[in-house]
């Protein structure tokens, strides 16, 4: 894929609109997950759901998106980049619709799945086209910063749009991806440069690892997402299952001559500690992100508009991400910028360990002001680390394995905190006390992420020009 020409730090015209087609795919992916939250209570008064069918309008996008992404990331390297990209963007677009249409929660719940599918495959595709795109270095660091920060962005700001487009009707949380889709479809045909796969040597796809890890992939998911629902004994189970196809998978890759993951990538202690990372930070925010709706609308009878508005200065990452992150990275280097962001949102959760029944809006702001700056500082350096040093031919992979990792930390960190707010809540509901409790799961997320992030720094610092050019190991 042609290189847009520019000085060796700054982006040609051409590289900003290709940069910005991607980056508003997944600013849509991210809003259109954040959205669905807020409007789920209208979901299920208008089509009648039960509380398990409605747990499974979020539970069948995460398990289609856990399912397929590795595959997707592979399947961008081996059958072209930017046809992943167009082709999954249009599937996005298509069942985003039918799922504003249903009238059935088994057309939504199907609709879902689908549309989770494709982000699978839309989203490392685009991941994949920047980081091939744009030389490694200080070029390729601003501009996957940059994408970064808008993704970061687009999640936390759907809090605030789904509660405005659901107090008009909650099909509008479906049917406001289809345009933004659309126009980024128009966009993408026309901006994002022809690619040509990698080459395959012989023996054809690798069809037994292929759906061995499908399988597995999705019996984890499903464990992670069905977690605080179904008996201990059926979690071992699925756990059990998924793990045998994971070491099937495993055998079949060593022994494969053309493999869909070369095992060797996976021995990078550096990528290893960034998706260990990326795991933690998105998997304690999401769990936060779940408490404090649940304090705001349930324990405090704010509504969706009110709950969406006090949330939306989470979303100054989109902000801080490619404005002041870069200028840290270059300053401090990658692994320090990301430790601070854990460190950070660690205390942000700490902060909010004191809630209050009657808390005000300014006493819960240190807390939103902190967790954003954390995001803004972890997020963006995270998406370097998990890339850099991947050659060409295997960036979409690398990507899906990000991208499975903030997957997989998201349905986690939801699991767990949903599990200990109903254990810890009373025969009334939920309570402070269950609240405060649940607070601890993402706090100890992050303090595990530091200490996991904080390995890097042992590293000797390179030298001052290398760090001018950004530093971007973990």
């Amino acid at each position: 894929m042609p290189t847009p020409t520019a000085p060796a730090d700054r982006l040609t015209g051409r590289g900003w609109a290709i940069l910005l087609v991607l980056s508003s795919a997944i600013f849509l992916e991210g809003i259109d997950v954040s959205m669905m939250g807020v409007a789920l209570p209208s979901i299920r008064a208008d089509l009648g759901l039960s509380t398990t069918s409605l747990q499974w309008v979020v539970s069948a996008y995460v398990l289609g998106y856990g399912g397929f992404v590795l595959l997707g990331g592979r399947a961008s390297d081996l059958l072209g980049r930017r046809r992943m990209f167009v082709l999954w963007l249009t599937v996005f677009l298509l069942f985003s619709g039918l799922g504003g249409l249903a009238t059935d929660g088994w057309l939504l719940i199907l609709a879902r799945f689908v549309t989770g599918v494709a982000a699978a495959f839309m989203t490392p595709a685009g991941l994949s086209i920047i980081t091939t795109t744009f030389p490694e270095g200080p070029l390729r660091t601003r501009a996957l910063l940059v994408y970064a920060g808008i993704a970061a962005g687009g999640f936390s700001l759907g809090m605030v749009t789904g509660g405005l487009l659901t107090s008009i009707d909650w099909r509008w949380v479906f049917f406001a991806p289809v345009i933004m889709a659309a126009v980024i479809l128009a966009a993408a045909v026309r901006l994002i440069p022809h690619d040509t796969p990698a080459a395959r040597t012989g023996g054809g796809y690798d069809v037994g690892g292929t759906l061995s890890l499908t399988g597995a992939m999705l019996l984890l998911v499903y464990t992670v997402v069905m977690l605080p629902d179904v008996e201990p004994a059926s979690t071992v189970t699925t756990a059990a299952a998924g793990l045998a196809l994971l070491a099937l998978f495993v055998t079949i890759e060593r022994r494969s001559r053309t493999p869909l993951l070369r095992l060797g990538l996976l021995r990078s202690a550096p990528l290893l500690r960034a998706n260990a990372g990326a795991m933690l930070l998105v998997g304690g925010f999401v769990g936060f992100q779940f408490i404090a709706v649940l304090y705001l609308q349930e324990y405090r009878g704010w509504s969706e508009t009110q709950t969406g508005l006090a949330l939306m200065v989470l979303g100054l990452d989109a902000i801080l991400a490619p404005t002041l992150t870069p200028v840290l990275v270059r300053r401090f280097g990658n692994a320090t910028v990301i430790v601070a962001g854990l460190v950070l949102a660690a205390v942000a959760y700490a902060l909010f360990l004191r809630v209050g029944a009657d808390w005000t809006y300014a006493a819960m702001l240190p807390s939103f002001l902190v967790l954003s700056t954390a995001f803004a500082l972890g997020y963006g350096p995270l998406t370097i680390a998990a890339t850099d040093g991947v050659a060409a031919e295997e960036q979409g992979l690398a990507s899906g394995v990000l991208t499975t990792s903030f997957q997989f930390g998201s349905a986690l960190g939801l699991a767990v905190v949903t599990a200990v707010v109903v254990g810890s809540s009373g025969p009334a509901g939920a309570d402070l006390d269950a609240f405060r409790t649940a607070l601890l799961v993402p706090l100890a997320a992050a303090l595990i992420g530091v200490v996991v992030t904080a390995s890097g720094l042992r590293r000797r610092r390179r030298p001052a020009a290398d760090v001018v050019a950004a530093e971007v190991t973990v």
